[in-house]
């Protein structure tokens, strides 16, 4: 039985229970919301040492980091690595969009490491085993996708809403499709001259998610990729499709979550938000930045918190990092470590805005720190730690006399603190 099923017949799950007292929200209240789909507690039940993350209304906005390996470079120990800094940075939800060397091994060994939900997108290794996009067929990638839901998968990136209504949609687009499943679907409509089989079979797939109670993502294949493509028609379309996939899911007991753009610039991410809320009924929404300008190359992260910020206030709900390496290659360590806390510094600046107690309590406790000029209280209560300690670090190395003292090198005894 599914999440959703449970909380439909007025279950409480351990899950829920987690997820409430991690949250302080109320039981009842998030039961309800699972029920009615506007929350998700993605947990496979096959992956038995998770801890559950609730994604949606009412709860703290979640951040999910992307890693995996390449056709180009592949190296299972630097993933399992990228693994380790994510979830050491914060990261709610580690993503596995591996197309290299070893897919099974690698899928296997992070969710064996990962101790919060994990995802993956199957229709990148459904393209590698049929050995061409065009040889993809329903049932290749239904082996595939019972293949990740029993090794434990929590959630997975469907691309449904592709459809062949796309085609003269994306025809005057400057980018006509960003999305790498969305572009391998396209690719084999036009090349079998039908209807996706994503879409065409979509039941079958919720069968097989009901059974693991895999909860479906469902990817925005024409996310716009520049601002020129911005909430154009296209877009939209998918959307709708994507609300209607959506009821079907939860008419079958399955959790669901909608997946969003994109490169948007700043004035049309709350239509977008409400777009999404209005077409998908309140749905969990999990955004791709967004992205507010095409030029931020090497600083896309801050491009994306900037956008990150302003979509969590006005209502989504989980937020997928960029790394300093978006557009332009494959990220390392560091900038995996680097995009998952500007993500969460985004998703804790919308919480502020939203009102949420915890974060509040939080930046109220660090004032108070500051307010002493107690740096260890700093520390506790600081997003990234190990760039707090560093920086405090190199500043005493620097001035040793800092070390006698509770002031810092921009103000010194001048420190309004310290003369107040």
């Amino acid at each position: 039985m599914t999440q959703l099923q449970k909380a439909r017949q007025g279950k409480i799950s351990k899950e829920m229970r987690y997820v409430a007292a991690k949250e302080g929200t109320g039981l009842e209240i998030l039961r309800k919301r699972i029920g009615d789909g506007l929350v998700v507690i993605p947990v496979n039940k096959n992956h038995k040492r998770v801890r559950p993350v609730g994604i949606g209304a009412g709860l703290q906005i979640k951040v999910n980091a992307n890693i995996g390996t390449s056709m180009i470079k592949s190296n299972l120990k630097t993933e399992l690595k990228k693994l380790e800094v994510a979830l050491d940075a914060g990261a709610d939800t580690v993503m596995d969009l591996s197309t290299g060397s070893g897919l099974d091994r690698t899928r296997k060994m992070i969710i064996e490491k990962g101790v919060v939900p994990i995802g993956t997108v199957p229709i990148y290794q459904t393209a590698i085993e049929a050995g061409s996009i065009e040889e993809m067929t329903i049932n290749k990638y239904m082996k595939v996708l019972e293949k990740h839901a029993e090794d434990g998968v929590d959630f997975v990136t469907i691309h449904a809403g592709v459809t062949r209504k796309a085609f003269p949609l994306i025809q005057k687009r400057v980018m006509r499709c960003v999305s790498r499943g969305g572009t391998f679907l396209l690719s084999w409509m036009k090349h079998n001259r039908k209807e996706s089989f994503l879409y065409e079979y979509f039941d079958e797939v919720l069968d097989l998610a009901k059974e693991y109670d895999l909860t479906i993502s469902l990817g925005d294949g024409l996310r716009p990729g520049c601002i020129d493509d911005a909430t154009d028609k296209a877009q939209i379309e998918e959307l709708k499709t994507l609300g209607e996939l959506a009821r079907r899911a939860r008419d079958k007991g399955v959790q669901v979550m909608i997946e969003g753009p994109g490169h948007i610039p700043l004035h049309q991410i709350e239509k977008n938000v409400k777009l999404q809320k209005k077409y998908c009924d309140h749905a969990p929404f999990y955004v791709l930045g967004p992205l507010p300008t095409d030029i931020a190359a090497g600083y896309d992260h801050i491009a994306c918190a900037i956008g990150g910020a302003l979509a969590g206030m006005h209502g989504a709900d989980f937020l997928c990092y960029v790394t300093p390496k978006e557009h332009v290659g494959l990220p390392d360590i560091s900038d995996v470590r680097e995009g998952v806390i500007v993500s969460k510094i985004a998703a804790h600046i919308a919480d502020i805005a939203n009102g949420n107690r915890a974060a509040l309590m939080q930046d109220h406790n660090m004032a108070l720190a500051r307010a002493k000029v107690d740096w260890a209280g700093m520390l506790r209560f600081a997003i990234d730690k190990e760039k707090f300690t560093a920086l405090r670090r190199e500043e005493c190395l620097k001035n040793p006399q800092l070390e006698k003292t509770r002031y810092c090198s921009m103000c010194g005894p001048f420190c309004v603190f310290q003369v107040s």
